[in-house]
């Protein structure tokens, strides 16, 4: 019986998806809207943006590989806009290598677990306020076709 185990390659855009899908529906379960790809008042873009039911505002920054997260060091950059934060990898990644302070969630294609809970940062009233009203219009444009991607 041949027991040879084949290692199949997964693109670094396949393991984004994959980690990004994931990712929103633990959000979803955890009571959170997810908006994918939003552009932030400074010009960053978070992968993940999510509303809470009592209007917490939580940011994931997916991570697909090790260099990804070495190259990329604007995730600070986050925190401003949101009252909690955390980074999204696929099982497989190496995070040891992630900061302690964030957030950490592990997710594939078909969901996830938080493994380290996001400190709260909460947000100042007139931010909260400008941010969520921002994101409840990038919703309904991307609902009604338009290919909005900045909150305004």
């Amino acid at each position: 019986m041949d027991t040879t185990v084949t290692l199949i390659a997964v693109s670094r855009p396949e393991t984004t998806a994959a980690v990004t899908r994931g990712a929103a529906r633990l959000l979803i379960d955890l009571g959170y809207a997810p908006l994918a790809e939003v552009t932030l008042p400074n010009g960053r873009r978070a992968d993940l943006m999510a509303l809470g039911r009592r209007g917490e505002i939580f940011i994931v920054e997916v991570k697909s590989s090790l260099e990804d997260f070495r190259t990329d060091l604007k995730w600070r950059e986050y925190q401003p806009f949101c009252d909690a934060f955390a980074f999204a990898v696929g099982p497989e990644f190496p995070r040891e290598a992630l900061p302690l302070e964030p957030g950490l969630i592990v997710a594939d294609g078909f969901g996830g677990a938080v493994l380290r809970e996001a400190t709260a940062a909460p947000l100042a009233g007139a931010r909260r306020k400008a941010l969520t009203l921002a994101f409840g219009r990038l919703a309904a444009l991307r609902v009604a076709g338009v290919q909005a991607v900045a909150l305004e």
